[in-house]
């Protein structure tokens, strides 16, 4: 089995969706994850979801989704008693990580340069919505807020369409794996120097750095984007949405020997001959009576049928699919992307995601179910030989997370 973090102890303190996505991460990888949470209530995912009688029991679509392979300990850490259990806990791990504002952390007695001196090897990782400084550090934040600041928003949609946020939490989830790429470097660079690291992973950082190659265009060359529609953003006229008989296809014939193999595969030879589209320049100066011309031809048939000619001929192209038929796909089953687990008292299987790549040939998938809250606070604390007195309190902890 890939377990390449076997031994590595995770302190969590984070919540809700880019923290525990980022220690999920680590637990897949072999990670000794212990998620401390407030107890009687516990992350705020554990209540949310579809179905009702896993959110009345405290296991939500939302929670179970990253939270897998992990362990439970409810500790309050408000208390005197449970800060300093906290503290027992961080004194053996080889990662603290947390998602409160900025300063929270500090103020609970958990800051950096207290969990250093705990730990003086230890790699404290912070995630936020925008970093441990700069002008708006101390703002909160949920990933659609991120979408109206980072500009995604305005090249999302049609012209004309206003704003429009993309369909999921993206900036969650690619916070939470940049945040787990920084853990495991960090862990690398404690193995080379012995001194402790500090990570500041922002939501912010991760939603520009995901439109990396609009920021260089930006700043280099003036370019300000727009909202672009379904069009490619190399600006092809042979790329990008084309109606077809029965839907809409995908297309990418970007380079030379992608625009000939297409014309000849929709048998448009014709196109080829034309003065107008000889370069690609001519194409774009010529680009809207291509597409036209393009679009007549796609319509005669269905967009399955298509996507299996162009991809005879190495031209890329895919119709468009919702999302319950791509899982439907025998492509999606084979690579494993999603797992079953099996929660008691719950009939039927749980689905959950598999690391989003595989090592040896072989998927990444929880050897264990999302804990129950609280399910392991006894035993990890008589394992490590700590107190427990601060366990069982009411914490209000999580009302000051991110």
């Amino acid at each position: 089995m890939f377990q390449p973090l076997q031994g590595v102890r995770v302190v969590d303190l984070s919540q809700v969706l880019a923290g525990p996505y980022a220690t999920y991460q680590l637990a897949l990888m072999g990670a000794e994850v212990i998620k401390i949470e407030k107890p009687g209530e516990g992350d705020w995912t554990r209540t949310g979801g579809l179905v009702q009688e896993l959110s009345d029991r405290r296991m939500g679509l939302g929670f179970l989704t990253q939270n897998a392979a992990k362990k439970s300990v409810t500790i309050d850490l408000k208390t005197p008693e449970g800060l300093e259990t906290a503290k027992k806990l961080v004194a053996t791990a080889d990662i603290f990580i947390e998602n409160f504002k900025p300063g929270v952390a500090e103020k609970l007695g958990l800051g950096y340069d207290v969990v250093r001196q705990i730990k003086n090897d230890i790699v404290y990782c912070s995630i936020s919505a925008y970093g441990q400084s700069g002008p708006l550090s101390r703002r909160p934040a949920y990933d659609h807020i991120i979408q109206g600041m980072c500009g995604i928003m305005l090249t999302t949609g049609k012209p004309g369409d206003g704003p429009t946020k993309v369909g999921a939490p993206y900036v969650d989830f690619a916070t939470g794996m940049n945040a787990a790429m920084a853990m495991i470097a960090g862990l690398m660079e404690v193995k080379r120097t012995g001194a402790a690291v500090r990570l500041d992973v922002a939501m912010l950082d991760t939603a520009l750095m995901l439109m990396a190659s609009l920021m260089t265009q930006h700043r280099t060359a003036n370019w300000k984007p727009a909202q672009n529609g379904n069009e490619a953003w190399s600006a092809s006229p042979s790329s990008g949405a084309f109606e077809t008989a029965d839907g809409v296809l995908m297309l990418a014939a970007n380079n030379e020997r992608q625009f000939r193999n297409l014309c000849l595969a929709i048998d448009r030879s014709d196109i080829l001959e034309d003065v107008r589209w000889h370069t690609p320049e001519a194409r774009r100066q010529n680009g809207i009576e291509l597409r036209e011309t393009l679009n007549r031809t796609f319509l005669a048939r269905a967009a399955e049928e298509w996507e299996e000619i162009l991809e005879a001929v190495d031209v890329p192209a895919a119709r468009i699919r919702g999302l319950e038929e791509i899982l439907a796909d025998p492509h999606v089953t084979v690579r494993k992307l999603l797992c079953e687990l099996r929660l008691d008292g719950h009939d039927g299987p749980i689905h959950v995601p598999s690391l989003s790549f595989t090592a040896n040939g072989q998927p990444i998938t929880p050897l264990s179910p999302p804990p129950t809250l609280g399910s392991d606070t006894e035993s990890v604390l008589r394992d490590l030989k700590i107190d427990s007195s601060g366990g069982d309190r009411l914490s209000q902890v999580c009302s000051d997370a991110l």
